[in-house]
């Protein structure tokens, strides 16, 4: 399983509609809290004037992966300049035998896995449709503003164990600017980049909560 590289990257090797909030407004209701409504004085149910807000609708892990995996140029962070065990690099390397358009990101490397690697986002020449999120979660909020601000609109942050790559403060910014966000599993779980053991490994992770089943 992945391990932390020199760019920090996190521990990597994610069905009917559901709600998210998109675009700006304010107050906003977190996934967790917009079903709580509140009781008022005497017990009488009071609604939280929140959850009223307007409200986007969420889609399948299948559906939203299948989005994300039509994307042809897609930017992995993490990619570290030594290979071995790192998911990052296992999701580069299978996004490119796949026939992606495929760019690692590491600020402190000028190659990795015999191609260039950038700094950031915005040095990307012609830029990226979509964003895989390979580092420590810590980092992911830079790497979701900077994607809001270059209109990436796709961002998966990878997770199986612990918290993985996922922020759920970058999750959310990124939801409120319209960018869809899975937050959880990995690219490789789903069709066209997945094979058998990475199947296997949605089927165990989706029970424990790792893959979500919306997003």
């Amino acid at each position: 399983m992945a391990t932390p590289a020199d760019t920090g990257p996190a521990d990597l090797h994610g069905a009917g509609p559901k709600t998210v909030r998109r675009g700006r407004t304010p107050a906003r209701l977190t996934r967790h809290d917009r079903a709580d409504a509140g009781t008022g004085k005497d017990g009488v149910f009071v609604q939280d004037p929140r959850a009223t807000q307007e409200v986007g609708t969420m889609t399948t892990i299948k559906d939203a992966a299948t989005q994300f995996l039509a994307k042809k140029r897609i930017a992995v962070t993490g990619v570290s300049r030594n290979p071995e065990n790192h998911g990052s690099n296992v999701v580069y390397q299978r996004l490119r035998e796949r026939g992606y358009e495929v760019f690692a990101v590491n600020p402190n490397a000028e190659t990795v896995e015999g191609d260039p690697a950038f700094p950031d986002l915005a040095s990307i020449p012609g830029g990226v449709d979509a964003v895989v999120i390979g580092t420590r979660p810590e980092t992911a909020q830079t790497t979701m503003n900077e994607c809001v601000e270059l209109g990436i609109g796709h961002v998966w942050m990878h997770r199986l164990f612990g918290t993985g790559s996922v922020s759920d403060t970058a999750a959310e910014y990124g939801r409120e600017h319209g960018v869809e966000v899975i937050d959880g599993g990995c690219p490789l779980m789903f069709d066209p980049t997945a094979d058998p053991g990475h199947k296997v490994m949605r089927w165990m992770f989706t029970l424990t909560g790792k893959v979500p089943t919306r997003v």
